[in-house]
Protein backbone atom coordinates (compact mmCIF):
# COMPACT_ATOMS: atom_id res chain seq x y z
CA UNK A 1 0.00 0.00 0.00
CA UNK A 2 1.33 3.42 -1.08
CA UNK A 3 1.34 6.34 1.26
CA UNK A 4 -1.59 8.06 -0.61
CA UNK A 5 -3.83 5.01 -0.03
CA UNK A 6 -2.58 4.79 3.70
CA UNK A 7 -3.42 8.47 4.44
CA UNK A 8 -6.87 7.72 2.07
CA UNK A 9 -7.95 5.05 4.36
CA UNK A 10 -6.85 7.59 7.13
CA UNK A 11 -9.47 10.00 6.00
CA UNK A 12 -12.07 7.70 5.21
CA UNK A 13 -12.13 6.19 9.15
CA UNK A 14 -11.77 9.60 10.80
CA UNK A 15 -15.88 10.88 12.25
CA UNK A 16 -14.31 14.39 12.60
CA UNK A 17 -12.82 16.51 10.32
CA UNK A 18 -8.45 16.24 11.27
CA UNK A 19 -5.31 18.50 10.29
CA UNK A 20 -2.63 17.95 8.85
CA UNK A 21 -0.21 17.12 11.82
CA UNK A 22 -2.84 14.42 13.10
CA UNK A 23 -2.86 12.97 9.79
CA UNK A 24 0.92 12.90 9.76
CA UNK A 25 0.87 11.00 13.96
CA UNK A 26 -2.03 8.96 13.04
CA UNK A 27 -0.41 7.06 9.54
CA UNK A 28 3.43 7.38 10.28
CA UNK A 29 3.52 8.68 7.05
CA UNK A 30 6.42 12.22 7.14
CA UNK A 31 4.14 15.37 7.38
CA UNK A 32 6.30 16.58 4.34
CA UNK A 33 4.65 13.82 2.23
CA UNK A 34 1.02 14.37 3.88
CA UNK A 35 1.31 18.00 2.57
CA UNK A 36 1.91 16.53 -0.82
CA UNK A 37 -0.81 13.69 -0.67
CA UNK A 38 -3.35 16.00 0.59
CA UNK A 39 -2.86 18.57 -2.07
CA UNK A 40 -3.72 15.93 -4.73
CA UNK A 41 -6.46 15.18 -2.42
CA UNK A 42 -7.67 18.41 -2.53
CA UNK A 43 -7.56 18.84 -6.44
CA UNK A 44 -9.39 15.94 -6.97
CA UNK A 45 -12.12 16.64 -4.34
CA UNK A 46 -11.68 13.60 -2.11
CA UNK A 47 -11.27 15.82 0.71
CA UNK A 48 -13.05 19.07 1.77
CA UNK A 49 -12.70 21.14 4.29
CA UNK A 50 -15.61 22.49 6.90
CA UNK A 51 -13.43 24.53 9.12
CA UNK A 52 -10.62 26.42 8.15
CA UNK A 53 -7.10 24.18 8.21
CA UNK A 54 -8.89 20.67 8.89
CA UNK A 55 -10.24 18.64 6.35
CA UNK A 56 -12.71 15.19 6.27
CA UNK A 57 -13.36 12.69 3.39
CA UNK A 58 -15.91 14.01 1.02
CA UNK A 59 -18.26 11.23 0.59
Amino acid sequence: MDNYEVVLDFFKNQEEPVNAGKVADGTGVERKEVDKIMKKMKTEEVIVSPKRCYWSFNK
